[in-house]
This record gives C-alpha cells, structure tokens and sequence, in this order.
C-alpha cells in the first residue's frame, strides 16, 4: 500500500471519530443533567461518593454517578456499535459483497488473499457470536471450492481494530483453538492491512487530535452542576 493510501485511511478515521464518537460522546453526556437518566443504587451513589472526593455532597455523588458513564460504558458502547459504520466509511475501499464478510484484502506479509470480519476490540464477542462467525467462515471456504477458488481457514481472518493478544476473551480463543481460524488484533490487524509496521501507533496519534480538539472539561462541570441541584441527589446528600 502506498503512502497516499495510508494518508487516506487515517483522515478518514480521524473524520469517523469526530463525527461518530466524539460529537455523539458530547451529545450524550449533555442529556445527563437528569437523574432519571442514571439507574441509582444509594447504597453505592454515597459510597462512591465518600471513596471518590471524602464526602457526600451533592456535587460529589453527581461526579461519582457521571465520570463512570462519561469516561467508560459510554464511550465504549458507542465505539462497539460504530464499527460498522467504521468500516463503512473508513474501509470502504476493502469492503465485501461476500455474505458473513466485512473486507477484503492482501495480506501485505503472506500476499494471499484475505476474507475478515472485523471487530471493535478484544471483549465484544459472546458465546452464540463464535458459532455465527465460524459458520459464515465455513460457508465461504465452500462457496470457494465449487468455484475453484484457494480460500484455506488461514485465509477466513477475524480483524480486531484495537488491543492485543494477551487482552483477547475466552470467546474469541475459542475461534482459533476449536475452528482454527486466525485472529489479527490491534498492531499486527493494521500492519497486515497496510504493510505498515507503525500504522496502528499512527492511527492511535491521530485520534489523539481529535481528543486534543474536543476539550469538554467546561461543559462537563456545568453537566456536574446541574446534576447535583436535581431532588433525587440533594435527597442522598442528606
């Protein structure tokens, strides 16, 4: 892959996050000014209170219910249910009419062709999800043979756009321990795809832009404000 390819990808990551993550990150977090948007356990809204600041003010049991849900299930829930769109309008150009397949690619170090379906990270797979992916797999390697086509298990590729090996859950080893199809997770997933060694520390700078753009720290203290001043949080600080 040549440069102007690459350059390509990584505008393009930088675009989706903006636009699919971040701005969205900042409309969620600014519906948070309700309490009936958080499913509060008291017994934990005023421990974590305590644990977190050293009391139980309104302004602090506010924080404890928002920093968990801004800064973790939040952002990552929408960055699992993007990858779609991810590989829509970043990876478009490697895009599958293959049923059960997300790409399509040269594997830039082996040169054969590649078949993957590509996942956010190294814990968004369940139990049912191995048996669907192993079954598309096996339905391609067929569909291969009847047209004359070399397509091995080693060519059907579950892409992992971020984490690596050692991050990997037990649904996602099933798939190569019991099917015996590979697994390309974080660096080796974009070095595959582009030939280049540095291309995932690439795309992680580039992102990091888009985090340096999106100073929210001014707007979250007034979500923090509001939140505390709500009756269902003034009532847990008494």
């Amino acid at each position: 892959m040549d440069q102007a390819k690459k350059k390509e990808i990584l505008e393009k990551a930088k675009i989706w996050f903006k636009e699919s993550i971040a701005e969205n990150h900042i409309k969620n977090t600014q519906k948070l000014v309700n309490a009936s948007k958080f499913d509060i356990n008291p017994f934990l809204a005023v421990y974590l209170s305590n644990f977190l600041t050293g009391n139980t003010e309104p302004e602090s049991i506010a924080k404890a219910l928002l920093y968990p849900r801004v800064l973790g299930t939040s952002i990552t829930t929408s960055f699992g249910t993007n990858i779609q769109k991810f590989t829509n309008e970043v990876l478009s150009s490697f895009g599958s009419t293959t049923s059960g397949i997300d790409i399509e690619f040269t594997d830039q170090i082996s040169k054969h062709k590649i078949y993957c379906q590509l996942k956010s990270g190294p814990n968004t797979i369940n139990k049912d999800d191995v048996e669907t992916i192993a079954g598309h797999f096996k339905k391609v390697i067929s569909l291969g043979r009847t047209n004359n086509l070399r397509i091995t298990h080693a060519d059907m590729v579950v892409g992992i756009v971020y984490g690596d090996t050692v991050s990997l859950n037990g649904h996602y080893k099933r798939i190569t321990s019991e099917y015996d199809y590979p697994i390309w997770i974080g660096k080796d997933f974009w070095h595959r795809l582009t030939g280049d060694e540095g291309f995932y520390s690439d795309l992680i700078h580039v992102v990091g832009e888009v985090a340096i753009e999106s100073d929210f720290s001014e707007e979250l203290e007034d979500v923090i404000q509001a939140l505390s001043k709500t009756p269902e949080i003034k009532a847990l600080a008494k």
